[in-house]
């Protein structure tokens, strides 16, 4: 008998109808002989929903009652699907976060889970039960109702996983799996059988939305053995086929064949560069610099310092769009007067275009590869950040589709992927 935690998204959930194919679903694994946890999203759209009513109410709303009207959407869900089931013959129960003990610290609207209490859970599977459990909450150490932060379900499902040492975490989304970049911009792009949790990791910090980031981390710190599968695909497919079907994410040394050099392109189209021009070269400038943004909570991307001439230099980094005129007013009205620097310049119309790959670490001349495609192209890079598995360079927003399907070709990515 095995465990299977299942994490169903928005999109998953958004219907009754859909709700109920997801109750077959379940039904189907656990008549298969496994114990089966579900966790869900609220149904798509109303979380969005549940926010823009709070930001009537209180413009800037308050994070803790925030949380509280956020976290209703899931236990809309999670009591849908037990009704669904229970419709359906198969006994079920659900729980809030906070009634299965999913302890988190009290940063709320963007809380971390601490640990959870699994006790409720397997007595309930112990009795043949499936259970039903809200994605994306937990409580604090007083008490109080936490969410997780946009995407936190997948973490709930991972974090569950691993507290449960269950035997597969299966994350159902609105698509079928990984993919070797986005197929709404190289509709040549195939589904990948499996990825490392390294590569997923690099993908999903690089702006590949499959998953999120710090669900990826979970898994990877506990070694949770993650599936990504479509729950758009007929619930009643054999179980055999649904479980070769996805893409597994697993540890690099279960990996016995050659690896692609290049497994994926990621990209972002919401990045913007910073330019601090004419800084004083003098040791702590970077930390000038970058405290003041730092201390507004603003998140630093990739970093470029020039070379120094005649004791003077260029500082570039980027930033999150949403982030830039934040950012810019930052530097001009704070940093660049207790610096020296000459000016701060900015450009909100980049874009990050990577490539991923543990087979990197194994093959040379992957970068030289790169460049010499985007030149071909006539894309210029404005910045380059590297890692043993990854190479990303900042480029002109404007070209960030051809630059991903150039990419795509240099890199054969165009073939069909071995299953």
């Amino acid at each position: 008998m095995a465990l299977i935690v299942q994490k169903y998204g928005g999109t998953s959930v958004g219907s009754v109808e859909r709700i109920k194919n997801v109750a077959r679903r379940a039904i189907k694994w656990a008549e298969a002989g496994n114990q089966v946890v579900v966790v869900v999203s609220a149904m798509s759209g109303e979380t969005n929903r549940l926010i823009a009513l709070a930001r009537e109410v209180q413009p800037e709303p308050d994070p803790r009652e925030l949380d509280v009207v956020a976290s209703t959407g899931e236990q809309v869900t999670i009591g849908l699907l037990a009704m669904a089931l229970k419709s359906m013959g198969q006994p079920a129960r659900s729980y809030t976060g906070f009634q299965v003990g999913v302890h988190t610290d009290s940063a709320f609207t963007k809380a971390r889970i601490e640990a959870i209490d699994e006790q409720r859970i397997r007595a309930d599977l112990d009795q043949g039960m499936i259970v039903v459990v809200a994605g994306f909450q937990g409580m604090d150490a007083q008490g109080n109702i936490t969410t997780l932060g946009r995407g936190g379900s997948d973490t709930s499902g991972v974090a569950l996983a691993a507290a449960l040492g269950a035997d597969e975490c299966q994350i159902y989304t609105d698509v079928d799996g990984v993919y070797t970049t986005d197929p709404r911009v190289v509709p040549e792009a195939s589904k990948l059988p499996s990825i490392t949790f390294e590569e997923m990791l690099e993908m999903a910090s690089l702006g590949s939305k499959v998953l999120q980031i710090r669900s990826v981390e979970f898994a990877g710190k506990y070694r949770v053995r993650l599936r990504v599968l479509s729950s758009l695909t007929p619930w009643d497919i054999p179980l055999e086929q649904e479980m070769r079907s996805g893409t597994l994410i697993t540890f690099e040394e279960d990996q016995n064949m050659e690896r692609a050099v290049v497994s994926g392109i990621a990209f972002a189209r919401d990045e913007a560069k910073i330019t601090v021009v004419g800084v004083p070269d003098r040791p702590g400038i970077a930390y000038q610099i970058l405290s003041a943004v730092g201390q507004a909570n603003i998140e630093v991307d990739m970093i470029v310092q020039n070379q120094s001439v005649a004791g003077f230099t260029d500082f570039s980094f980027t930033v999150g769009r949403n982030d830039y005129a934040r950012t810019l007013s930052i530097l001009k009205n704070e940093v660049q007067a207790h610096i020296g620097a000459k000016d701060v310049l900015g450009d909100p119309k980049s874009c990050k275009v990577s490539i991923v790959g543990v087979g990197m670490r194994s093959h040379a001349g992957v970068a030289s590869t790169m460049f010499r495609t985007l030149s071909e192209e006539g894309i210029n890079i404005q910045m380059i950040s590297t890692s043993e598995i990854k190479v990303s360079v900042l480029i002109d927003e404007k070209y960030l589709e051809l630059a991903v399907r150039a990419l795509h070709r240099a890199f054969d990515l165009d073939a069909p992927q071995n299953t």
